[in-house]
């Protein structure tokens, strides 16, 4: 049994990249479909960053789903930078002017699931065998077996790649026409998130001679913390003992105000810059991490996917409305000089704040004037406040 249909923009992936492309289409009057290869379930319950830039609320705000995210969101004005047990906090609000907020991804998804399924939007879950073909076309597909078991082609004028760095997209595009830039650290984060109050309203990021710390929240009474782990290490070789014992080492004075619990979830990721150039072959077109990766480092992941996609939303919605192809060819270029920029601040930092086993002691006295010198230049504080807000586009 199979079923052929047809769309304006097939999007590949319903995190919260492919949702917040089929909202912003929706509301230009551009109709899409949604194929994800996993389930709705699996996508709501993903845990992730929850650091947002102004542009990343904008664009919550331009796809009409912003209004639980006001109401229960916490502002900081600010971002803690600690060294051997030394600390400062930057005022990112008065440099700038803009806050940066506190509010989950999967709360985000969560809104643009709602928002989506309130208007119809068709979205194929559980589909884990989508292929593309056709995309040097004005036809492009996306071939998959939907739950029903049908075998549908869903043939559009336009295909959104916001599957993730493991998904279809980025692999539709000819090995010859791309060319990968990457660099994968020796080290990861393990991460915990405990039902207690954070230890400060602002995130602190530490770098000790035992390793880099961070303290971050998801609300006023649950915390998201991590310390960085030798490459290798699972779960199991870090017991809630041992975490309590070096978060709170490496965090210095401040550790003494860590209250602390039994994680509700513990897991490792590893870190690593990844570029993919370029971000579209024919008609179709990248975003988020299907493209590039960010190490948490400055929490730029989701943020850089956003900026990504309202790009590419406005490009799309100028496409159609005018006939032009002009906003469609330069999208690649225009999004990949913000995507380098944005790699820069997340390496900067994690080459900052992270113990590096093939630092000799100049490399770790290097970092060390850094942080000094951003402590007493009000030069250098503005140009980590004004890349923590996020960069304009």
């Amino acid at each position: 049994m199979s079923r052929e249909l047809k769309t304006t923009v097939a999007i590949i992936g319903a995190g919260p990249a492919g949702l917040l492309l089929s909202q912003l289409l929706h509301q230009s009057g551009i109709a899409s479909v949604i194929v994800e290869r996993t389930s709705k379930q699996r996508v709501l319950e993903r845990i992730r960053a929850g650091i947002l830039e102004r542009g990343t609320v904008e664009g919550m705000e331009e796809a009409g789903c912003a209004e639980r995210l006001h109401a229960e969101c916490i502002p900081h004005d600010g971002v803690i930078l600690s060294f051997d047990g030394e600390s400062f906090e930057i005022p990112v609000k008065a440099i700038t002017g803009h806050n940066v907020i506190v509010y989950g991804q999967t709360e985000i998804t969560k809104d643009l699931v709602e928002a989506c399924e309130a208007r119809g939007q068709q979205i194929f879950w559980d589909c884990p065998d989508a292929a593309i073909s056709d995309v040097d076309s004005d036809a492009p597909k996306v071939h998959f077996t939907a739950p029903s078991g049908e075998a549908v082609t869903l043939t559009a004028e336009i295909i959104g790649g916001c599957d993730g760095f493991h998904g279809v997209s980025r692999q539709a595009i000819p090995a010859e026409r791309r060319r990968a830039f990457e660099r994968t650290y020796p080290f990861g984060w393990l991460g915990i998130l405990v039902d207690q109050p954070p230890v400060a309203h602002n995130v602190i990021y530490a770098n000790h001679e035992d390793g880099f710390a961070l303290a971050s929240m998801r609300s006023e009474t649950r915390s998201r913390y991590y310390v960085q782990s030798a490459p290798g290490e699972t779960v199991d070789d870090w017991s809630t003992e041992r975490f309590w014992q070096a978060f709170t080492h490496r965090l210095g004075t401040l550790g003494q105000q860590v209250k602390t619990g039994e994680p509700i979830e513990k897991s490792i990721a590893p870190l690593r810059s990844y570029v993919s150039e370029p971000m579209r072959f024919g008609r179709l077109f990248l975003a988020g991490d299907s493209a590039h990766i960010v190490p948490p480092t400055g929490a730029k992941g989701l943020n850089l996917a956003f900026a990504d996609v309202r790009r590419l939303s406005r490009a799309i919605a100028h496409w159609k409305s005018s006939g032009s192809d002009a906003a469609l060819e330069g999208y690649s270029l225009d999004a990949l000089a913000r995507v380098w920029k944005i790699e820069r601040f997340s390496w900067y930092l994690t080459t900052m704040m992270h113990q590096f086993p093939e630092h000799s002691g100049f490399e770790k006295r290097m970092q060390r004037a850094e942080f000094d010198y951003i402590r007493s230049s009000e030069a250098g504080q503005s140009t980590i406040a004004e890349n923590y807000v996020g960069l304009p586009f």
